[in-house]
């Protein structure tokens, strides 16, 4: 029994970059830091490219891809071995965290078309909802106009002229790719300089 309580007590040796996920999973529960970076560099690839597939934004699959393994330092003791391997853990923290990003996009996104509608408010409208309209159509036109000229076109199409990618493609004659490309940058933007006011 001595000798099981002094193997488990045993320093965990340092992980090389070809440990086996076991060894870096022991590392990683005793605050090893090597292990951590080796377990940086083996998973943070499938991590972002699994944020990438699922949000379609790069920049959002780095801010995922860092947010996973904050949490995984943070919640390490929470990781148990028997229960699953690494990379099931990691996985599970990284669809977590798709969840999270894509439901703040969802936010942002009606806290934009809410704005959007607001637009269409009556100007001698009295009421105190209506000056939050007024106030977030405010806002939203600043933010927009903080924005290159060409997303600034597409999201204004998009939002206050309802129209699809395929209709502002048409419309502007810029390709689809284009489009999509302006809007994507767009509203990463948008997203960015909301979260600063």
């Amino acid at each position: 029994m001595s000798a099981t309580v002094q193997t488990s007590q045993r320093p965990v040796p340092p992980a090389g970059p070809t440990a086996p996920d076991e060894e870096l999973a022991h590392g990683l529960i005793s605050a090893d830091e090597q292990a951590f970076a080796a377990i940086y560099r083996r998973w943070s690839p499938r991590i972002h490219s699994m944020a990438a597939r699922s949000l379609g934004d790069a920049r959002e699959a780095e801010d995922v891809t860092q947010q996973v393994f904050l949490a995984a330092w943070r919640g390490r003791t929470g990781f148990h071995p028997e229960r699953g391997p690494l990379g099931a853990w990691l996985v599970g923290i990284t669809r977590r965290k798709i969840v999270d990003t894509l439901a703040a996009r969802t936010r942002r996104l009606h806290l934009i078309e809410a704005a959007g509608r607001a637009a269409d408010a009556a100007p001698g409208d009295r009421r105190p909802e209506a000056a939050d309209r007024v106030l977030d159509r405010v806002l939203l036109s600043g933010v927009l106009a903080g924005l290159p000229q060409r997303q600034q076109e597409v999201l204004r199409m998009a939002f206050y002229d309802d129209l699809t990618q395929h209709q502002i493609s048409e419309r502007t004659g810029l390709p689809l790719g284009t489009v999509k490309s302006h809007a994507r940058r767009g509203l990463f933007q948008l997203r960015r300089r909301i979260e600063q006011c």
